[in-house]
């Protein structure tokens, strides 16, 4: 089973930027979409966007213009880049992939990692 470990977070002020890694086990082009949510306190976890295979990206309106989700094939890796960060971007980040045209994901859920948004 693909496997998916969320990386990059932290403390940042409200403003500041930040990235987040989200390393895959197997073939990052074997996946056709992967996503990034997010759980906030108390919160149910949301998807914040998603990165289709052929090179685009998807964004929740909450985030968009200041998130970027990237992708490094030769690293397995994706990333999601998180620019002007306010607190309401505070809480648990995890990525996994897609299952298309469902909202069901691939792999078990991570530890995921943890960002706080705060002065």
């Amino acid at each position: 089973q693909v496997q998916f470990v969320e990386s990059g977070g932290g403390l940042v002020q409200p403003g500041g930027s930040l990235t987040l890694v989200c390393t895959v086990s197997g073939r990052i082009l074997s996946i056709g979409v992967i996503g990034w949510y997010r759980q906030a306190p108390g919160k149910q976890r949301e998807l914040v966007g998603s990165f289709i295979n052929g090179g685009s990206a998807s964004y929740t309106d909450s985030v968009k213009g200041r998130f970027t989700i990237s992708r490094d094939i030769a690293k397995n890796t994706l990333y999601l880049r998180m620019n002007s960060l306010n607190a309401e971007d505070t809480g648990v980040y995890y990525c996994n992939g897609i299952i298309p045209g469902s909202t069901l994901v691939l792999g078990s859920w991570g530890q995921g990692t943890q960002v706080t948004v705060s002065s």
